[in-house]
């Protein structure tokens, strides 16, 4: 019988050592407070038996007094997400916290490096108690290189962060760099600055949860786009995302197989729009009624909830939604929601994904808030956002259109391919109060019967002005088409605009506004 080679016994015992972290009482202790471990994510997150890991002996350099576990705190490799490559990162809070060191940074660098030259999504998973202070500048260098590396590969391969324990500080500027961030409710924390913090500086008194918790970061802050009940929801949430995606910038987005009729009809949206102008209704049953059964995915939920935005199908192919929210301040645009759809529409084109709108807008909110806060430079954001994308883009206005608000909203004038409006659209600089107001002012006041010759011009401008046809007789709308039909000509317009190009100016980049 051979003799066992002492060299294989101390890889094996060198690689079990690395299977425990930070040794099994710290990984009890976290299994104790609901969470799992940082290779118990990465299994549950990727395609059984598919992940191998890379730099599984690195150890903290800095400090030779320091505690030396391998793999300095992050669990970094490859696998496979419903047979597609992936590249991984897990934070492990078994050691020292998840605090980030110089190599711990390094091994994240070098996993999106590998990712941006494969051509591979990247996906980290956070739960860190922030920088090693013993480290000092080699730690802040650390996540100043982890930052340049969102920057640079930002637009090139989708960048994925699942927030599952602590971010704090500084760190938390790296989930904001990347393209969507998912939360784990009750369990998961962001912010610059904790609790103890505010209070020696503000005199507030806060907790975690009500500070960066995950609802607050969805529906309040905006940060995060998607939250999970528990870590496995989270994990599955995240994979469910890049199905939607391409797996870089130069790819398709994966189609699926059609399971729900191109041509189907939905005869309720022909009576969905209320003949009241002022009445709401509901652009989710649109929304719902018109994409491929059960494949929207809503991001930022509660976040200005007067526009929606997510991800959906139609006939298989993955597209960014962006709409109106009539339920919620009648869908007027304001500051917030500038923000939210911008960002939605250049995440769709830097990943290929057509982008269809539904438009019902009264137009930008009015007020002095909204002025001094800077609406104009955010509301320019949803004009530069629409004009450089090159992505198919479609547009459907629904009801309101009105002035700024259609410009900006996917018009023709901004570069989108394909208008349609449904016969309720109202289409004009504004609505009709407004402008019977400009336009007949002088009449009215002089009439002897005001309130009548008001009504009597409102009716008149509302014929004259507030229709599709007007639009569709200037070239900038396509058809005037009927809501049940929605569907079926959207997936068309996107079939025929599959193989568009659209050449662009050699420039270094564009400045959007901020």
């Amino acid at each position: 019988m051979a003799q066992e080679d002492p060299r294989m016994q101390k890889l094996t015992e060198k690689k079990a050592a690395n299977l425990l972290g930070g040794g099994q009482a710290r990984i009890d202790r976290q299994h104790a407070k609901g969470s799992l471990t940082a290779r118990e994510r990465i299994e549950l997150f990727l395609d059984a038996g598919s992940f191998r890991e890379l730099d599984a002996f690195v150890t903290q350099q800095a400090d030779p007094g320091a505690e030396s576990i391998p793999g300095d705190g992050v669990v970094t490799g490859y696998g496979k997400v419903d047979g597609r490559q992936v590249y991984v990162y897990a934070q492990d809070f078994t050691v020292q916290g998840g605090a980030l060191g110089e190599m711990h940074a390094n091994k994240i660098c070098r996993i999106m490096d590998l990712a941006a030259k494969t051509g591979s999504p990247v996906i980290g998973m956070i739960d860190s108690g922030g920088a090693r202070i013993q480290e000092g500048v080699k730690s802040l260098g650390g996540y100043a290189k982890i930052f340049r590396k969102n920057a640079q590969y930002s637009g090139v391969v989708p960048q994925i962060s699942i927030i599952l324990g602590p971010c704090a500080g500084g760190a938390s500027y790296s989930p904001a760099l990347t393209d969507v961030v998912i939360m784990n409710r009750g369990k998961s924390y962001m912010f610059l600055t904790g609790p103890a913090v505010v209070k020696a500086v503000t005199g507030e008194e806060v907790d975690q949860e009500t500070l960066g918790g995950a609802d607050v970061h969805l529906a309040t802050s905006g940060n995060a786009h998607l939250v999970g009940a528990d870590e496995k929801e989270s994990l599955a949430i995240a994979r469910n995302v890049l199905s939607y995606l391409p797996s870089n910038c130069v790819e398709s987005a994966p189609l699926m197989p059609i399971t729900d009729d191109p041509t189907r009809r939905d005869e309720d949206l022909n009576i969905i729009v209320p003949m009241d102008p002022t009445e709401p209704y509901s652009l989710y049953e649109v929304i719902h009624s018109v994409v491929d059964n059960g494949s929207f995915l809503e991001f930022q939920r509660g976040f200005a909830p007067n526009a929606i935005v997510g991800l959906a199908r139609l006939g298989g192919r993955p597209v960014g939604i962006i709409s109106q929210n009539p339920m919620a301040l009648a869908g007027v645009m304001d500051i917030d929601s500038a923000d939210k759809i911008s960002r939605m529409v250049r995440f769709s084109d830097a990943f290929n994904l057509p982008i269809v709108t539904f438009v019902d807008s009264p137009g930008f909110l009015p007020g002095v808030d909204q002025e001094h806060r800077g609406v104009i430079r955010h509301g320019a954001k949803v004009l530069f956002a629409y004009a450089e994308a090159t992505a198919p883009k479609v547009s459907v206005v629904t009801r309101k259109a009105y002035g700024g608000a259609y410009v900006a909203l996917s018009s023709k004038y901004i570069g989108t391919d394909i208008c349609y409006a449904w016969p309720s659209a109202e289409i004009a600089v504004m609505g009709a109060e407004g402008g019977t107001n400009i336009l007949y002012r002088k009449m009215i006041e002089t009439a002897t019967d005001p309130a009548a010759e008001r009504a009597k011009y409102e009716k008149e401008y509302t014929e004259t002005y507030l229709n599709p046809y007007l639009a569709a007789q200037a070239g900038y709308i396509d058809d005037v088409i009927e809501p049940a039909e929605t569907r079926q000509k959207l997936i068309e317009a996107l079939d025929a605009l599959q193989n568009k190009v659209e050449p662009t100016i050699p420039r270094k980049h564009g400045n959007i506004p901020l």
